[in-house]
């Protein structure tokens, strides 16, 4: 690891929801993992002890809160209480999926703004910095008070499509009116136009396709969305696609939840390919013929040599991301 602006010591923690990943990660960045334990009491409460000194270093905290949701919320915060009373300078933690995300408005009366609330609870447990990425609402950047960074699956999803040469006579869909921006940043990796699945949702987690707003016939359709949980939008979606014309589907997302119904709807709908990221540690259970993961890890690694070197993150936003050291 060559410093330049800084100094300081470079650590790198990860707890337990997503082991693999910080170790690509810690490989990218070039520096091993730094040595912790996370331990329960037979009562369940988590107990989590630092192996090494960080007294006045700059820590990365690697920890997705994915499920099980609240136990790695909860060994997240125990950590940073933690990480500050060892005297570290700076607390950044990095998550590649933020749980309760979803939670980030109130759409009925008496509703919580969950999002708002872990943001609240980080800040008050000492983070000084956080590196998400591709949170479900941008607006979650402004629940917090401290500086954050938030970085974009689609140029690595758009490395696999160029690498592959499936942006010819390809159209990137949105499978919603709220993942426009995202669609449309895909598509201009890909120099594509979009399309837009025009649906209603009745209730949590049931989708009912109602339109698609641009052309697909003849058109291989590549939807991109930030997560998959149940599946139900991305199969009635690539569905629809089918009859309107489309010759063959792509799914991709940043966040395969994969929850329920999801693997047996994946495997039951015209979907060719689904390319997801390894921003949650998939169970083998839950790892599919037609699925193909790439790594975020030389995505963040490098966003974390460039945070701690105060170096601009922005250029990761808007170049093809394909680099890896190793």
């Amino acid at each position: 690891m060559a410093y330049k602006d800084n100094e300081r010591p470079l650590k790198i923690f990860a707890l337990n929801s997503n082991k693999p990943l910080a170790e690509k990660i810690a490989k990218e960045v070039g520096i091993p993992l730094g040595k912790s334990s996370v331990t329960r009491f037979s009562d369940g409460e988590i107990q989590i002890n630092i192996e090494e000194s960080i007294r006045g270093a700059d820590v990365f905290l690697i920890q997705s809160t994915s499920a099980p949701v609240n136990d790695n919320l909860m060994e997240l915060l125990i950590m940073v209480d933690a990480l500050k009373r060892a005297s570290a300078h700076f607390i950044s933690v990095v998550i590649p999926y933020y749980g309760y995300a979803r939670q980030d408005r109130k759409s009925r009366s008496r509703e919580p703004i969950t999002a708002k609330l872990v943001a609240n609870m980080l800040q008050r447990a000492g983070v000084n910095r956080v590196l998400a990425l591709d949170l479900h609402a941008a607006q979650i950047q402004g629940f917090f008070d401290i500086p954050v960074d938030h970085l974009m699956g689609a140029p690595l999803l758009a490395d696999y499509f160029l690498t592959n040469h499936l942006e010819e006579d390809a159209v990137v869909v949105s499978p919603d009116h709220g993942g426009v921006t995202r669609a449309r940043k895909l598509a201009e990796f890909l120099k594509t136009p979009i399309a837009i699945i025009d649906k209603r949702r009745p209730r949590a987690n049931v989708a009912e396709v109602m339109n698609i707003i641009g052309n697909v016939k003849g058109k291989r359709a590549i939807i991109i969305d930030d997560m998959i949980d149940t599946a139900g939008t991305i199969t009635l979606a690539s569905q629809a696609l089918i009859d309107a014309g489309a010759t063959e589907v792509y799914a991709s997302c940043t966040h395969p939840i994969l929850s329920g119904p999801a693997i047996d709807r994946i495997e039951a709908s015209p979907i060719k390919k689904l390319i997801v990221t390894d921003s949650i540690n998939l169970p083998q259970e839950k790892i599919i013929e037609r699925m193909v993961q790439v790594s975020v890890g030389p995505l963040i690694g490098d966003a974390i040599e460039r945070i701690h070197n105060n170096e601009p993150v922005s250029p990761l936003f808007n170049t093809r991301f394909k680099r890896s050291k190793n």
